[in-house]
């Protein structure tokens, strides 16, 4: 039997399987609250023994696109237990996924009482949509003073434990794709001359406070989170290969004491090896393998000295019986990609799975 579909235990931590669903935006969360629509689409994806849901902020602040859900009111809270409800049920786990999304956002987007913040008042290059005026600029943020800091630390740990009410297994605190915690990390992107900008260690220091705070407040076994080294996604502008290398054997390193349960690797194929592998040395969690994978180099992947789960992302979009076609070697279905960010049932809850596409066999004589 495929390693893949085995059950999973490391550390305490048990799964049905060795898959993970990755977090993807989905926009389908109205007025930024979790409801029906999006409970029928985890329930629909429970062949994976972990699912890590799509970026949710943890604040008003934190919301960058539009029809992100969030985890910050009571009524937000009572919408997610549908979800995690229909998770549970089919005996998968589910960790949500805290994204504030820092400079990548329109003043738009931001409910009411909210605001774009960065680490440094450097407007992001690009444009993000709007449902009030379109496609739009990114809006210019305002700089974090240490005040504002510690409460968005604050806001993490509060949002944390509004998941754990929510019935939610653990959070992944999202430190990948250019948003607000790479952001602190990149110092093209953080020009700040306080304690959290400069050097390795004070850019990092808002990861590693978040992570511990948020580890002490809810338990580090409930705790993930989501690292991309090298990428250059949503205008984060490159920087020396040798610093970012040990920008992040120190963040592991940290990480590490810190005792979180895992780290997710959004993989990136201009990375170094030797960073990932040297993470691996500092960090003896369980690792997540994400990007690029098929089910087949998947299965490779858990062979590996890295990997001890894989996760997927378009493939568990567009197949919510995933793991049946990866037994049955069957073909996949196509994501379609001009519906990712509708608001409505299609593209969403609508793909096909085998049971669906099998033709009817007339049995009578």
């Amino acid at each position: 039997m495929k390693k893949i579909l085995t059950p999973f235990k490391k550390n305490g931590f048990e799964l049905k399987n060795h898959l993970v669903m990755a977090p993807m935006t989905r926009s389908r969360a109205l007025n930024n609250i979790p409801n029906d629509l999006m409970a029928t689409y985890y329930g629909q994806r429970t062949g994976a023994g972990l699912i890590i849901t799509e970026g949710t902020a943890p604040m008003k602040d934190g919301v960058g696109y539009p029809r992100i859900p969030g985890i910050y009111s009571d009524e937000q809270i009572e919408g997610w237990k549908k979800v995690t409800d229909a998770v549970h049920k089919k005996d998968s786990k589910i960790f949500l996924q805290l994204m504030h999304c820092g400079r990548i956002g329109h003043k738009d987007n931001v409910p009411e009482g909210g605001k774009v913040m960065a680490p440094s008042a450097i407007k992001a290059e690009g444009e993000m949509f709007t449902d009030t005026n379109g496609l739009q600029e990114h809006t210019k943020p305002e700089a974090f003073t240490i005040d504002s800091i510690k409460r968005t630390i604050d806001g993490h740990v509060k949002a944390a434990e509004n998941a754990i009410k929510a019935g939610f297994d653990g959070v992944e605190i999202h430190g990948a794709n250019g948003y607000l915690m790479e952001q602190f990390l990149n110092p093209n992107v953080n020009q700040r001359e306080d304690e959290y900008g400069g050097s390795i260690e004070k850019r990092a220091k808002f990861v590693v406070d978040t992570v511990t705070a948020v580890a002490d407040a809810i338990g580090k076994e409930k705790v993930g989170i989501r690292l991309s080294p090298y990428s250059t996604f949503n205008d984060q502008p490159a920087y020396d290969k040798d610093q970012v290398h040990e920008t992040y054997i120190y963040l592991a390193e940290k990480i590490a004491d810190a005792g979180i349960l895992y780290i997710h690797f959004s993989m990136n194929p201009d990375a170094q090896e030797k960073t990932y592998n040297s993470i691996r040395e500092k960090y003896k969690g369980i690792i997540i393998q994400c990007n690029g994978l098929s089910p087949e180099t998947a299965e490779k992947a858990l062979h590996g000295d890295l990997a001890d789960l894989v996760a997927f992302a378009r493939n568990w979009l567009a197949n919510p019986d995933l793991e049946k076609r990866i037994a049955e070697e069957a073909d996949l279905n196509e994501p379609k990609e001009d519906l990712f960010y509708a608001p409505g049932a299609e593209g969403y809850t609508d793909y096909p799975t085998l049971e669906q596409e099998a033709p009817v066999v007339n049995t009578s004589n």
